[in-house]
């Protein structure tokens, strides 16, 4: 027995699949809500010269358009922005402007995936995923359907079964899951299972963004980003959402980068969710305060050079309400990672030399470590300031400070 097609519009619709190749090639994305947040970072990984249509957008999307990543035009859309385009993606929640930009991409013969009716569009898109240098796409019509088979295929190759697992319903509660530094091949395995299962994701500005895109399309994404001196969402009010959607029978996941007690608040979290007697599992993630410095050829620790690395977060300078005690860190002479420190790099560099710390000390700056926009740039303790803002250095970054800076070149 064949169970019905919940999306009957689509019956009778056999697509061709193809994979596009769109390194350099404009594509226009109209609305910049959360399917565009789902959608855009599958196209950024795709090289695509994107452009961004929208009055607004969430937290996370305006990050990707102030990181250079696509080119954000604040207002609604006009006839004649489909001009040479090879791919349009329409996800507004307004009808009458889907319509409008489905008629011009037929009109000028561009493809044409639509969020809101998915017989309307000229393409669809499917639910996919990676395992190795493999992409897995399916389409059925049935955007929940093709999600299920796609996790099957997924995980089966991730375990070389390749034997699907059937659906499960989670019991309600909370997951604190660290997503890791940046590459979503770096989520752990429990990690991605868990999101699989997931009925809200509470999602943080650093989180994988690619693993968003494997979301079945029931599943509801909260954007819980942090702009560094911009916009946010506070922390209680993260506390609330992890705790109402929990307490109203969902599964909810919330996906951190990195690990969620390093510097991520995920004990209070987990305090709040306790407290509200909601059951809690914690993921750990692949820090970034070793895994970044590792990306780039730095061992944290070398035998014969250092017994220890420290990790400091930097988001306040020594000389305001930081709780670290930067004379004896200073006096260490093991190596220290820093983390949110690009900002205050030029007071923390100058307390660690008047404290005794040589200005001849090696430094890295990786920027968006583990990821496609992967950079290092080396200084010293006492040029790292000025290298920083002359290389226009922008978080998220780890500075790693010490001899294993340079231990590993020839």
């Amino acid at each position: 027995m064949t169970a019905p097609n919940p999306h009957p519009s689509t019956e009778g619709h056999t697509p061709y699949p193809v994979g596009l190749l769109l390194a350099g090639r404009r594509v226009v994305v109209i609305g910049g809500g959360q399917v565009a947040q789902r959608r855009l970072p599958a196209l950024i990984a795709s090289g695509a010269d994107i452009h961004l249509i929208s009055p607004s957008t969430t937290p996370a999307v305006q990050a990707m358009a102030d990181a250079g990543e696509l080119t954000w035009h604040r207002r609604r859309y006009q006839d004649g922005d489909l001009a040479d385009t090879w791919y349009a993606l329409v996800a507004t929640d307004d009808p009458a402007v889907n319509t409008a930009v489905s008629a011009e991409a037929e009109r000028v013969r561009v493809f044409c995936a639509r969020s809101d009716d998915a017989s309307a569009a000229t393409a669809w898109t499917p639910a996919s995923g990676r395992d190795g240098g493999a992409t897995v796409a399916v389409l059925t019509g049935d955007p929940r359907h093709s999600a299920a088979l796609r996790n099957a295929i997924v995980d089966g190759l991730r375990d070389g079964s390749l034997a699907a697992r059937q659906y499960r319903e989670r019991s309600p509660g909370v997951a604190l899951v660290g997503g890791g530094p940046g590459d979503p091949d770096l989520i752990t395995v429990r990690g991605r299972r868990l999101l699989a299962d997931a009925d809200v994701v509470v999602a943080d500005r650093l989180a994988p963004r690619e693993l968003l895109a494997e979301l079945p399309p029931h599943v509801e994404v909260i954007d819980a980003s942090k702009i560094p001196y911009g916009r946010y969402m506070a922390q209680e009010a993260i506390n609330r959402t992890l705790i109402d959607h929990a307490k109203a029978g969902k599964f909810v996941v919330r996906l951190k980068g990195g690990d969620p007690y390093v510097f991520g608040r995920g004990g209070e979290e987990l305090l709040a969710c306790a407290e509200a007697g909601l059951p809690v599992t914690v993921v750990p993630g692949i820090s970034s305060s070793i895994s970044v410095p590792a990306a780039v050829g730095i061992p944290v620790t070398h035998r014969g050079m250092t017994h220890e690395f420290t990790v400091i977060s930097g988001h306040v300078g020594p000389d305001e309400r930081s709780l670290t005690n930067w004379d004896a860190v200073a006096r260490m002479t093991g190596t220290l990672v820093l983390l949110m420190a690009v900002d205050k790099i030029g007071a923390i560099a100058e307390k660690l030399i008047t404290c005794g710390r040589s200005a001849d000390t090696p430094v890295a700056v990786v920027q968006e470590g583990t990821t496609a926009a992967q950079r290092r740039v080396d200084a010293t303790l006492g040029t790292v300031a000025a290298v920083v803002q002359e290389e226009q250095v922008k978080p998220p970054a780890v500075i790693v400070i010490g001899d294993v800076v340079h231990v590993l070149e020839p």
